[in-house]
């Protein structure tokens, strides 16, 4: 059980850097399937929520936006995990919200679109 723990912490550092290491400009590519629904250069919900300052608020909390009361009643707090997991598959991650894209399923362009919003979106 210790030989397992210490597997584990050794390669949580591994992980991280992953999240430096997205292509904002592939990002942008990746992210041209979510803008008909999401703004994110300026505070302008659409059909979806906008995405400024997305990073560290939490979920179901834009003003003017009606959520679905999953998404509002979910208790999630947006940052590189939490996108990853939510891009990977919107309704197994809060189920019961109104996303109706079925998700991303290729790693590579969730980093690299997780990349170009922490760069494209401005705090609020």
């Amino acid at each position: 059980m210790r030989h397992s723990l210490l597997v584990l912490l050794a390669a949580l550092p591994l992980a991280a850097p992953a999240w430096a290491a997205g292509d904002p400009a592939a990002g942008e590519k990746v992210f041209s399937r979510c803008k008909a629904c999401h703004e994110i250069a300026k505070p302008q919900n659409k059909v979806g929520p906008t995405l400024v300052g997305i990073i560290g608020r939490p979920a179901g909390s834009v003003e003017g936006f009606k959520y679905s009361e999953a998404m509002k009643n979910s208790g999630k707090v947006w940052d590189e995990v939490s996108l990853a997991e939510y891009l990977k598959d919107p309704k197994a991650f809060v189920p019961g919200n109104k996303m109706a894209f079925v998700g991303l399923k290729n790693e590579t362009e969730i980093v690299d679109v997780i990349a170009y919003i922490k760069q494209a979106s401005p705090s609020p």
